[in-house]
Order: C-alpha cells, then sequence, then structure tokens
C-alpha cells in the first residue's frame, strides 16, 4: 500500500511539474477565487497549482470533521462545556508547573502584550492540556471537506464555505513562506481545522508570534505562548493586565452563570444581542454593575471563543492559578 501511495506520488507530482501553469484556470469556481487570492498575495502560480491538483490535498476527504461540524453536534459540545470546565479544575496543579517552568516566557508576554499569564496558561489549557492532546487531523483536508461539501443555502452555510476558502488561503500562503511542497505541508490540527497548542485557525496565524525564529511554530510552548498573548492583546483590545483584586468570587459567579443558563434557553453572559443576526439574548450581567469589570474581560476572552462557557472557564482558571502561585 506504501508502495502503490509513493508511486501515485510521483506519477502526480511529474505531471504537475512538467505543466506550465500560469493562471488559476479551475473548473471549481471556489479554487478558482482562492488561487487568485494566494498569487495577488505572492505565491506563484506553479505552486498555486500544484497545491489545489494536488490528490493528497484535494481528493482526500476528513469524515470525522464534517460529522462533527454539523449543528446537533455543535449544540452537544457546547452543553459539554460547562462539565469540561468542571474537570479541568483539577488540572490548576498542572498550571502552576508549567507557569513556573516557562516563567521567562510568561514575563515577556506580560510585558510584551498586557495579557495575565493565568489567562494564557488557561488558555493552553482548555485547547489541549497544555500540549497534551494530540491532533488526528490535516488542516487543509479539513477546510476542503467543509468547502467541498456545503451547500450554500443557510447563512451559516455561506459562512462555512467562507471561512474554509479564507483558512485554505492562509495554508498555501504558510507552505510556500516556509518553502515546503504542498504533499509535505502537513498541519496536524483538530476536527475543526485548529492547529497547534493555542488551536490557532490559519486565518488567525497573522497573530503568531516566535521566541526563537522568524515563523512561529505552535507545537512549540514558547511560541504557543507568546501567539495566545499577541492574538488577545491585537484582536481583543487585551492591553491592561487584570487586577484580581476586582474580581468577585469567581467561583461563585460561574455557578450562578451555570444556574442562568440552565433556565433560559437563549442567553450570554456579556451580551443582550448579536450584532449581526440582532437576535436578543437574555443577559446575566444586564442591569448588574458590580460584574462590570469582569463582564470587560470577558468579552475579551469571547474574542478567542465566543462561548460564554468558554471565557468563564478560562476565567475561573486563571482566578484559581493565581490564588495558587500566591501561596
Amino acid at each position: 500500500m506504501k508502495i502503490f501511495k509513493l508511486l501515485l506520488l510521483l506519477l502526480l507530482s511529474t505531471t504537475v511539474l512538467s505543466a506550465k501553469y500560469d493562471n488559476c484556470d479551475f473548473k471549481t469556481a471556489h479554487y478558482k477565487e482562492i488561487c487568485k487570492k494566494v498569487v495577488q498575495d505572492g505565491v506563484s502560480y506553479a505552486y498555486a497549482n500544484k497545491f489545489l491538483l494536488s490528490y493528497f490535498k484535494t481528493q482526500k476527504y476528513d469524515e470525522i470533521t464534517w460529522k462533527y461540524i454539523q449543528p446537533s453536534k455543535i449544540k452537544y459540545h457546547r452543553k459539554q462545556e460547562r462539565k469540561a470546565n468542571n474537570v479541568l479544575i483539577t488540572y490548576v496543579p498542572k498550571m502552576v508547573v508549567n507557569l513556573k517552568k516557562y516563567r521567562k516566557i510568561y514575563d515577556l508576554a506580560e510585558k510584551k502584550y498586557g495579557v495575565n499569564r493565568e489567562i494564557i496558561a488557561a488558555i493552553l489549557l482548555k485547547e489541549t492540556k497544555l500540549g497534551k492532546i494530540e491532533p488526528q487531523h490535516d488542516a487543509f483536508i479539513v477546510f476542503n471537506t467543509i468547502l467541498t461539501r456545503t451547500k450554500a443555502k443557510t447563512a451559516r452555510q455561506k459562512w462555512l464555505l467562507n471561512m474554509s476558502k479564507t483558512n485554505m488561503v492562509s495554508i498555501i500562503k504558510h507552505c510556500y513562506k516556509k518553502g515546503v511542497e504542498p504533499e509535505e505541508c502537513n498541519l496536524p490540527s483538530s476536527y475543526a481545522g485548529a492547529i497547534g497548542i493555542p488551536q490557532f485557525m490559519p486565518n488567525s496565524f497573522i497573530y503568531t508570534d516566535s521566541y526563537h525564529g522568524k515563523v512561529a511554530d505552535l507545537t512549540k510552548m514558547e511560541d504557543a505562548i507568546l501567539s495566545a498573548a499577541k492574538f488577545l492583546h491585537k484582536k481583543a483590545g487585551f492591553t491592561k493586565l487584570i487586577d484580581w483584586k476586582k474580581m468577585p468570587n469567581i467561583a461563585e459567579i460561574e455557578s450562578a452563570w451555570y444556574s442562568f443558563a440552565f433556565k433560559h434557553k437563549n442567553c450570554s453572559f456579556v451580551y443582550e444581542k448579536n450584532s449581526k443576526t440582532r437576535k436578543r439574548y437574555s443577559c446575566f450581567t444586564h442591569n448588574r454593575p458590580e460584574l462590570n469589570y469582569l463582564k470587560e474581560y470577558m468579552k475579551k476572552i469571547m474574542r478567542y471563543n465566543n462561548s460564554s462557557n468558554y471565557a468563564i472557564g478560562v476565567i475561573r482558571l486563571a482566578y484559581e492559578a493565581h490564588n495558587s502561585l500566591k501561596k
């Protein structure tokens, strides 16, 4: 089987190399759009064509991705977030170990980006248990599967198509910049296409930062710490360290939020309506000025992941780690 794969790869590579590509003339309109965008951003026609004609990138599909991006599965995942938060509290001692081990990097992140070390570590714990969760998917194949199988009928489907294309563009540009052949440029990811310890989507690579080199390696803890901090700083306006003394009792607030969410079908910790769809929510912090400081930072963390449960989980983990570090 391996021999067959190698022969097929050699045949396909030879065919592509022997052709002269100087345009983006694909039968698939989505591929044509992707090709034009990457070429516009400096990728050669030959490389763009080779990537989009690669059997191992565009003719293989991820069935697990397709299964788990369905609305019913997403709804189930959100329901499980509360359970996940409760389980992760037991990992706070490991967070503290991580914070001490990479103290120099966390010092730099706080100084450079104004993001609390405990918040960064909490996000990395939430995303991949500080790098312990091994990725099982290939990011480009994930997005190509979504792009190929999604029909543009609903607002969500249109969003999925656009999201897939922007991420595929980012991957091609990333691989081209690194000088890696398409078949060799494999970015291990989650079923949703998120990459590395901080689980960045490829279209967020603009927020990466590297401690050692020019191109960040999100599988390295140092780069994961700095990149998560840069993301929150640049995209969420996280510029001032949390003063933990101004925070309420986070454990009590988290518990009260879960009770509130159980009683209200459509609710949000911080928002009263969706800015795009205008859909209204039951807002947990409405008319509760004593929670304004917490609300400010909840909004910032929700730029990383827009789930209220995710954000309060991050703050709870960070709060507990901060208290542990003081002891």
